[in-house]
């Protein structure tokens, strides 16, 4: 079976645009990144776990910020190239991108160094249109963006 993760689509609607809040990974890798490298908060999840509770956790890891309310829309699931299968769910909401604290992570770096440094999971976050979230996202995400445009 393969990987699972599950995320939240947080949206609003300022001056009468419809934003998407997306979130940059940290760690060397994406760095110099920015097309193509965002994504919805998001992470990975097991079998036996329930997936929205799995997102509202990941959302708060990777923001410091809790997401409540009754109103989640179940969007459609997209794969990644990796086959890794991501659920997501959109609400209505706003928080301040200026102020979000990830969690860490350790990796090897530099490669074959046999040091471990930590970095941080998410680097920055930001609101953007629909036509700009289109090209920050990760390709397989932007499904993401296209479903909830059709019903807001």
């Amino acid at each position: 079976m393969p990987k699972q993760s599950a995320g939240i689509l947080l949206y609003r609607n300022k001056a009468n645009r419809l934003e998407v809040f997306l979130v940059h990974p940290g760690g060397p890798f994406f760095k110099n990144k920015d097309a193509g490298a965002w994504s919805i908060p998001k992470g990975e999840f097991l079998d036996d776990e329930d997936a929205l509770i799995a997102a509202k956790r990941e959302f708060l890891e990777e923001t410091g910020q809790a997401i409540t309310g009754d109103n989640f829309i179940r969007l459609k699931p997209v794969q990644l190239k990796s086959g890794k299968i991501v659920h997501a769910w959109a609400i209505e909401g706003d928080i301040d991108h200026e102020v979000i604290t990830s969690n860490l992570f350790e990796m090897e770096w530099p490669p074959k160094s046999g040091k471990l440094q930590s970095f941080v999971e998410v680097d920055r976050a930001g609101w953007f249109s629909v036509e700009e979230a289109k090209v920050k996202l990760n390709g397989a995400q932007v499904g993401f963006v296209e479903e909830l445009k059709t019903i807001k």
